[in-house]
Formats: C-alpha cells, structure tokens, sequence
C-alpha cells in the first residue's frame, strides 16, 4: 500500500461505538500497521471520516460511516507456504476446512508467516487475484480453537461471504469443554462484550454504557461429569465477538477448560489447549443458494482430556465372613502398592484409652468394660455381654459403625487428593451396616458393564467379598483365634449368610486352596482392578465420542 493509496471501508451495523483508532487498527492488521502508527495517522490528518479530517482516535463511529485512510503500509505481501489443510468440501467458490488448534488464521502483529492463509494461498494459486493479507478469509477462529471454517475463493463469494457473516445468516455451533457442570442445563446469556479496562488482549462483560456490544450465546449440555468437575456443552452463537464463548462461559462460572486467558489455573486441568471446537456450521451457498450444513467431530484431544479427568481413583471394599481370608488378601494386594485401610484398626483406635469408644463405655458402664482410667476396653469381657446381649451389640455398632465410615470416607478423601490409582478397605460387616447402596450388578455382567456402573457411581466402591467354605473358615478361627464352636457361631450370626453376602458382590475371590491359591488370587485381581480403571477412562471417551456424533444443523 503507497502513501497516495486510500483504503475506504464502511462502517456495519456491529463496529457501530468503536473508538476509530480501534477499528482501523482491526481493519489494517493485515498490512502490518500498529495502532499506535494509525494514531499517528489520525492526528497527521491522513484519515477521514465521511470525507472529513478525524483529528482524535477515540471518535466514536456510527453505522454507515465511511471511513478513508491514506497511510503507508509496510511493503510486504503474502508468501504462499506449503503445509497441510483438511479440506471437507470445496468447490469454484469456496473451501471449508477443518482448522487444527495451535494455527493462527492469518498474520497479525508479531505473526507474518506460518498460519492458514499462507497454506491456503499455496494450495489455491487463485487467491493470488485477492487483496490484502488474509486472502479468501472470511471470518476466524483463535489459534488455539479447532474446527469448521470457510474460506472464499473467488472476490465475488469473499463479498458475499462476507455479507452472510455481518448479517448474521450463518449458525455457528461449538463444542466446549468447560470446568465445572452448568445449571440449569441449557440456557442463553446476554452479555454486552468490549475490551479489558485494564488487562491487554482480553475481552470483557461490559455494560453497553461502558462500551460493551450486544452479544448472545445458547449453551446446551451434551454430558455432566456425575461429580461435577467437567462437562461438554454445546454453545451457539447469535454474535460474533471476539473471546463470546469464551468470555461467557468464564462469566457464568464455567470457564473453558485450558484457556490461558480467561480460566483460573487449575492443577487438576489436564487439557492441551483451550478446549473449543467449531463443530457445525450452517449457511445458504452465497453463489448457488444450496444449503450446506457441516458437522465436524472435535480431535481425539477432546476424549483424550475426558479421560485424563475421568481417571479418578478406583474404591475397593473387601469385605467377607470371619475366617475367609480377608485380611490376608488384603495385605497382598496392598503388596502392589494399595492404600489399606481397615475397619478392625479404626475399631480398635476407638477402643484404645481416649476414644470415643472408650469415652462411652467408661461414662455408661463405669468399669465393666474399662477396668480404669489407663486402661483399653476389655473386649474379651465386652464381646461377650454382646453376645449375650443383642440390644448391648446395637447400641455399639450404632456408635461404632458411623464413626468407622467416616473414618473411611476420610481416607477415600486423603486418597483422591493424592492422586491415587487404587485403594482399598477391609470392612468386615460393610453390608450389614448398610454401607451397600444396593447397585449391584450381577457377576456374570462384563468388565465394560462393571465400568459403566462405576462411571456413573464414581464414588461407588468396587465390592470384592472372599469366598471359603464354612467348615475350613471354622477351623481356622478355632485354630488360629482359639474361639469355640459357640462363638463361631455367634459371630456368624451377626452377619449375613455368605452366599447372601456374596451375592452383593460385584467381585469374589476364591479362598478355598490355601495359601498358594490365594496369591494367585490376589495377582489375578490386581491386573483385573488395573483393567477396570483403564476401562473406565476409555468408556468415557468414547462416551464423549458419541455426544459429538449428532446429526447436522437443521435449517433455522
């Protein structure tokens, strides 16, 4: 562009209320002219406004203002560069790509090579006819924004293209990863957008007063993660504005995820880039009037981060009835590296001098359970008033038992901020005390059915009860405890019969072969618990895969 040059642009309805510097700045990025060097074409008389000289920068233009501007430009052009494009449809008129993230659409201040418009003037000679910069570009997406866009290929359809999109005849819908699960469901925002006060490439909700433009956005929720950490939405846009999706969902609460400007960071933001994809889009052919509706799944990174935020820890419960061998399964698969929690331990804790165990016993019964002050609880003395007395045994497990779950809920907790794959619990009577929540699946189901009752439950345990026959489990408990065939009995009366106990299960292992046999058990369960996680992440994958599998835009 000479000096002598005038470039004339008019003013649309939606840059009506921009500062002139501004708009000018916006309108010549191209050329590779800075603000501050139109600023100082202002006030040097090279610009006009309806064939007058604009003097100040921050004049406000109008709707239909004609706009003149005579100032040199760096004289550079556009080097066609090769590089891949995933085209999805072209024709004489135009081309629709699918754009990866990380490319810039067009050069721009600090950018004058590497972006689609120097592969799409390599792979299209005929927008060497264009002018400017950004030939046959028509509108844009962010760098970091993947998806649909359209590019002109002749002057005719750049025009007409370009009208289509300035008069809001053209539905654009995205996807989004978005922190957090928004509610209600589905909704509109109506938020005027304009530039930062105060922060430098960041768009903001404005009042209209404070500058901000009209701009409107539709979000749906296509899937909400069951513990509310991310959900994928699908947001259409009425308006155009620079950041709209990005700065509305970041203003109602629910940032896009991996956006460097407009979400919180996160540690537990596992994303690539902002995770925004243009996914349809739908408009009338402005040189054959044929209707195209496109619709372009997002890239594996968009399951790949689901995954990634899908992989939450993996609860074991291993509960069965005395003598079957729990506890010793236990310590083997803690042997691979499992936090072991365990209800006995906690019990125990309660007992021992100051807990509220012995708290309440020693203010109930005085000492009849607690022989003194520096003493434990005699639980040789009060298992047997509990076995002879069933109102005694209710009363302590209705202490007992909700402290020994929150006790585990506790862990589950320490767990999860840790960041751990698996652990584990021993809870001998966790169906008795109604801990289940009664989900069972049946043991014939899949591992992808367990998977999915887990991914919809996240906070549902995997059950894991320890099968030995009646008789070998009573001689291990004479054998090993010393305890009579009464109180094996007793004991056995307190809790469910095994074969309703492990029914409940969503896994068995068998105890029956001794020792030997248990190992091979403990081993074949670690691979098998290792297997169910992995699947859990790749179910909700493809979970997101298939949310973004819907059909075309209709026409609106």
């Amino acid at each position: 562009m000479r000096d002598s040059d005038a470039r004339l642009f008019t003013v649309a309805p939606s840059q009506a209320g921009d500062r002139l510097d501004r708009y000018l700045a916006d309108r010549m990025a191209e050329f590779g002219l800075s603000r501050e060097r139109i600023k100082r074409g202002i006030l040097e008389g090279r610009v006009r406004v309806n064939g007058l000289a604009a003097e100040a920068p921050r004049r406000i233009l109008r709707e239909a203002d004609l706009v003149e501007i005579r100032l040199a430009a760096p004289a550079t052009r556009l080097v066609p560069e090769a590089g891949e494009l995933d085209i999805l449809q072209q024709d004489s008129f135009l081309v629709l790509l699918n754009k990866p993230a990380g490319l810039a659409v067009h050069p721009g201040a600090g950018l004058s090579t590497g972006t689609l418009a120097h592969r799409l003037a390599a792979h299209f000679p005929e927008l060497a006819a264009l002018e400017g910069f950004r030939p046959g570009i028509v509108h844009r997406l962010d760098k970091g924004t993947s998806g649909l866009l359209l590019a002109a290929l002749t002057e005719k359809s750049r025009l007409a293209l370009t009208a289509l999109f300035a008069g809001r005849k053209v539905c654009k819908e995205y996807l989004a990863l978005a922190r957090g699960v928004p509610s209600p469901a589905q909704g509109t925002i109506d938020a005027p957008l304009g530039r930062h006060p105060r922060a430098r490439g960041k768009r903001a909700v404005l009042s209209e007063a404070g500058g901000g433009k009209p701009a409107r956005s539709a979000w749906r929720t296509l899937y909400a993660d069951p513990e509310g950490r991310f959900s994928l939405l699908a947001v259409r846009i009425f308006t155009g504005r620079t950041h709209q999706i990005r700065v509305h969902l970041a203003h109602l609460g629910h940032p896009v995820l991996g956006d460097p400007l407009y979400a919180p960071p996160d540690k537990a933001d596992p994303a690539p880039r902002q995770m925004l994809h243009a996914w349809k889009l739908a408009l009338d052919h402005p040189c054959t009037g044929r209707r195209i509706c496109a619709v372009c799944p997002p890239p594996e990174d968009f399951p790949e981060t689901a995954r990634a935020l899908g992989t939450r820890l993996l609860r074991v419960v291993i509960t069965g009835s005395p003598g079957c061998g729990k506890s010793t399964l236990s310590r083997l698969l803690a042997g691979t590296g499992a936090p072991l929690f365990s209800a006995d331990a906690e019990i125990a804790a309660l007992y021992a001098q100051g807990g509220a165990g012995w708290l309440f016993l020693r203010a109930r019964y005085g000492d009849r359970f607690v022989p003194d002050q520096d003493s434990p609880v005699d639980k040789q003395t009060l298992g047997q008033a509990m076995r002879e007395s069933p109102a005694l045994r209710r009363e302590m497990e209705s202490l007992l038992h909700p402290l020994a779950r929150a006790a585990m809920e506790d862990f589950w907790r320490a767990q999860e901020a840790l960041n751990v794959p698996l652990a584990l619990a021993e809870v001998p009577l966790y169906l008795e005390a109604g801990f289940s929540r009664g989900d069972t699946p049946s043991r014939t189901a899949s591992d992808e059915a367990l998977a999915a009752l887990l991914n919809a439950s996240p906070h549902r345990p995997l059950l894991l009860g320890v099968s030995c026959p009646f008789a070998v489990r009573a001689e291990r408990l004479h054998s090993g405890r010393g305890w009579s065939a009464e109180v094996i009995n007793s004991m056995e009366s307190w809790q469910w019969p095994e074969e309703r106990k492990l029914a409940a299960c969503d896994l068995v292992a068998d105890n029956s072969g001794g020792k030997a046999g248990l190992e091979a058990e403990a081993k074949r369960l670690a691979v098998r618990l290792a297997a169910l996680r992995d699947l859990r992440g790749a179910l909700l994958a493809e979970t997101i895969r298939e949310r973004c599998r819907e059909p075309a835009l209709r026409k609106s």
